[in-house]
């Protein structure tokens, strides 16, 4: 009987170290760590502005459908809605794609970044992204999260 009670804890351990890891847990964006930002820049640079904007004000009219009825890519400055939503949401968002969190039979263009950016470099992306922001938004994105937790 102990044997098999040392076997169901060790494998809750497992399961929670695997889940924390699929989810990022282990991590956070820092909008204050420099070097967290500078890495979260690079990446940016190289994997979301193409489609957010060089200076994260997103695609024009993104508001507004497309003709293939999807939505264009938001800005994730302060006049976006990207900081409405709790860090691990927006981690989740970037490494999963939207479809576990937009409602059924929603599309969207944005890729999932899994096995192409690590936890590491999400992680940075978001604390560059909210390093942008105004202070109050920041302040108010960190209540967001903070609620979710």
């Amino acid at each position: 009987m102990t044997r098999l009670l040392i076997l169901v804890a060790v494998s809750l351990v497992g399961i929670t170290v695997a889940a924390c890891s699929q989810n990022g847990d282990q991590m956070g964006a820092d909008s204050a760590d420099a070097g967290q930002v500078a890495l979260g820049e690079t990446v940016y640079e190289a994997q979301c502005a193409v489609c957010h904007g060089a200076e994260l004000e997103g695609q024009p009219d993104w508001r507004q459908r497309l003709p293939s009825g999807r939505l264009p890519a938001p800005p994730h400055d302060e006049t976006g809605h990207t900081w409405h939503h709790p860090d691990q949401q927006l981690f989740g968002m970037v490494k999963n794609g939207m479809t576990p969190y937009a409602p059924e039979g929603y599309e969207s263009d944005m890729p999932a970044f899994l096995g192409i950016l690590s936890d590491e470099e999400i992680w940075a992306v978001l604390a560059h992204i909210k390093s942008t922001w105004p202070k109050g938004i920041q302040a108010r994105q960190a209540a967001i999260s903070e609620r979710s937790n």
